[in-house]
């Protein structure tokens, strides 16, 4: 079985960029891991970040769908709690007319932002005080293959594109909530273990195989494990590399917010934390793939091989972007 490599961009902001410049530098990481031979290349969705600089994730996969010719490219997601069902998918029913084969709608329930940022995304409406992510997922599902069922007040609003050239559906999730939901609605999942490694175990695939077989599909469901990953010539500049990523996840949602560390001011606060910060730093870059080409290979094939899943995606954060993008050179095999 092939093992498939794929990029969770989420555009971080790295040394001596901005909010403005940093979506730059995801085109330039996309063409070469086009080169490199990844097979799909998605963008996240954040808001209100001063780390992550992807807040439209369908206009920068336009762009970078357009300087590629074979990667597929999609989002890894859109936070469909913020939007019009119906609006989603005729956007990405205009992008997959644009690059018929090529395109992925992942869509995420988390607001990606802060309780702020999600009431300005509402206004003029307000955020609701229940989840509808099931219904607008199931929605945008409808509106994107069968349509709506006769009767529904949207029956006649659909899209003029064969089933071939529509976008493959995905569902972001971290802990298994969504996995059930995505099974019945025929949507792949995508399983992020590096959000919350000790709560995603291999049964969150089973559970999403079973909902999807109840609903008499043969096919096999798609399926996707997202991890960390920094990669490096050695497993001791790995883990050095490594250290803004992993304060950064250890300091969300903390004020004063903070840009991402180097390395050497993660190293210096390090050595001011207690023992029981240490433990919990130590533990996160644990729950991490960090090392060598070798070392990051062979962790990579476990989870695989403990997910019983064949592609794996790729989510790395670093300072310096030269870093980064020397991190996805070493996973594809690429040597100096």
């Amino acid at each position: 079985m092939t093992l498939l490599l794929t990029v969770i961009d989420q555009s971080p902001v790295h040394q001596h960029h901005t909010l403005i410049t940093a979506p730059g530098l995801s085109l330039e990481l996309a063409i070469e891991c086009e080169r490199l031979g990844y097979h799909r290349y998605w963008l996240a969705e954040h808001h209100n970040s001063i780390q992550f600089s992807g807040t439209a994730p369908e206009i920068l996969l336009t762009r970078i769908a357009s300087a590629t010719r074979s990667m597929r490219v999609g989002s890894g997601g859109v936070m469909l709690s913020h939007y019009s069902p119906y609006k989603v998918a005729e956007t990405f029913a205009l992008l997959c007319g644009l690059f018929p084969g090529r395109i992925d709608l992942g869509i995420g329930r988390a607001p990606g932002g802060s309780a702020l940022s999600s009431h300005a995304l509402a206004v003029p409406s307000f955020v609701p005080d229940v989840d509808q992510f099931p219904t607008q997922a199931a929605m945008l599902c409808a509106f994107l293959r069968d349509g709506l069922p006769t009767g529904h007040a949207y029956e006649v609003l659909t899209f003029d594109l064969p089933t071939e050239s529509m976008p493959s559906l995905w569902m972001l999730g971290c802990g298994g909530g969504s996995s059930q939901l995505a099974g019945q609605l025929g949507m792949g999942l995508a399983l992020a273990q590096f959000i919350t490694p000790s709560a995603c175990t291999p049964r969150i695939f089973d559970d999403h195989r079973g909902a999807w077989q109840r609903t008499a599909r043969v096919s096999p469901p798609p399926r996707l494990l997202a991890v960390a990953a920094i990669c490096a010539s050695t497993d001791e500049e790995a883990r050095y590399i490594a250290g803004t990523a992993v304060y950064r996840k250890l300091s969300a949602g903390r004020t004063p917010r903070e840009v991402l560390l180097s390395p050497a001011e993660v190293q210096q606060r390090y050595m001011q934390m207690n023992q029981v910060e240490r433990a919990t730093y130590d533990e996160t870059l644990a729950g991490m793939v960090v090392g060598s080409a070798q070392t990051c290979r062979r962790r990579i094939a476990e989870f695989a091989r403990d997910f019983g899943c064949n592609e794996i995606g790729i989510v790395t954060i670093t300072h310096r972007f030269e870093d980064r993008l020397r991190s996805y050179q070493l996973l594809a095999g690429d040597q100096p």
